[in-house]
């Protein structure tokens, strides 16, 4: 008797365990949501359809009743989006719930107030949207200036080249004089420009060009870095490389141009030519010998590359004395490559890169007499 009350004992234990389990299951999906809807004049609003969708898509569906009550139940606890839908053709209005037993949230929302509080959101982000507008515009029209009096600088030392002596003092103030008008415009365009403006880096780009030509190279450099830093444009390599130039930081101008053509393999040949034409102006000439070339591979057709390597090439010539006469040894390829400028050259215009070339043929017949500068023309 004693070993069947044990025996009974353990099926009762095991028993209620079981019912445990189950109790604890059914809670686990008896998750509820409860809450009340109403409608945009505050009043009840009935026969709306509610769903509540779990962060794994299982959907549950109701609607309110006569007071704009609701109750959705059989939810496992978490995180629930609860979709009211509202009538066509507006889109469900959803909010976030953590369903937690009895600590669940109750969904209660006046659309009285939900209109209200977007109409005030929306009233904010149009005067927002105004504001930026309105600074845009204003941006807008420092930048225009400042690129006005910057294309008038530029026209101005254009012309500065040509001035006679005694006009060339009025052109020198002139540049000067536009070109502080161009950097004070474009200067207030950088500060009136929203930090996320996709046209920054515009701003920054001409206002290095304005920098530079207002003789503050290095307020230029820095400006087209920052230009590049917002958007790495292979013309802005190509700029940069020049103002490096022109300051004689020749290292950094190669690496700039190397850069560009990198970028912008289509336009290679325009960097690796200005990369030739800045060692070409500092007398580097043996140095610009192979930038030169690639430009010339890339652009056959380029009068100008082919005139800028002849140039080189009679700029990296070798000199030897030889009794009482200094010898000369022209380097391969010269007389090619002023033929290429010949040929490619259609201009007509007889101060252009064919008529330099035919000078430099003649040149090369004085300083080498017996070369044959006489060569076999490729077809093109």
């Amino acid at each position: 008797m004693k070993v069947r009350w044990k025996k009974g004992a353990m099926l009762i234990a095991v028993f209620a365990a079981f019912m445990c389990a189950l109790a604890s299951r059914a809670a686990a999906q008896d998750g509820v949501v409860t809450g009340q809807i109403l409608d945009v004049t505050g009043k009840p609003w009935a026969d709306l359809g509610i769903q509540a969708i779990s962060d794994q898509g299982a959907k549950s569906d109701t609607k309110t009743d006569k007071d704009g009550n609701f109750t959705i139940r059989g939810l496992r606890n978490g995180v629930y989006t609860v979709a009211i839908q509202l009538p066509a053709p507006n889109k469900p209005y959803e909010v976030k719930v953590r369903v937690s037993g009895p600590d669940t949230p109750k969904v209660n929302l006046n659309f009285k107030d939900v209109v209200a509080k977007q109409g005030a959101e929306y009233t904010e982000a149009q005067k927002k949207q105004e504001e930026e507008q309105k600074k845009f515009q204003g941006m807008k029209g420092h930048f225009d200036a400042g690129v006005g009096f910057l294309n008038q600088a530029g026209q101005a030392k254009a012309d500065l080249g040509k001035a006679t002596a005694d006009q060339r003092d009025a052109k020198k103030q002139e540049v000067k004089d536009l070109s502080d008008k161009a950097v004070t415009e474009l200067e207030a365009a950088k500060a009136a420009a929203n930090e996320k403006d996709a046209n920054l880096n515009l701003v920054w780009a001409r206002l290095g060009d304005a920098y530079e030509l207002d003789g503050r190279s290095e307020d230029a450099i820095n400006a087209y870095k920052q230009a590049i830093e917002l958007k790495p444009n292979p013309a802005y390599y190509n700029n940069l490389g020049g103002i490096y130039g022109r300051a004689g930081k020749i290292n950094e101008a190669m690496e700039a141009y190397k850069k560009s053509a990198e970028l912008d393999p289509p336009n290679a040949a325009q960097a690796y030519r200005n990369g030739g034409i800045t060692l070409y102006n500092v007398g580097k000439m043996k140095e610009a010998v192979e930038p030169l070339k690639k430009a010339t591979e890339l652009d056959p057709n380029s009068a100008q590359a082919w005139y800028l390597l002849a140039a080189a090439l009679v700029g990296s010539m070798e000199y030897k004395q030889v009794g009482g006469k200094l010898q000369v040894t022209v380097q391969p390829g010269t007389v090619e490559a002023y033929q290429q400028a010949i040929d490619h050259d259609k201009s007509g215009d007889p101060n252009g890169y064919g008529a330099q070339a035919k000078l430099g043929l003649d040149a090369l017949q004085q300083i080498a007499p017996g070369i044959d500068t006489k060569t076999k023309r490729k077809k093109s």
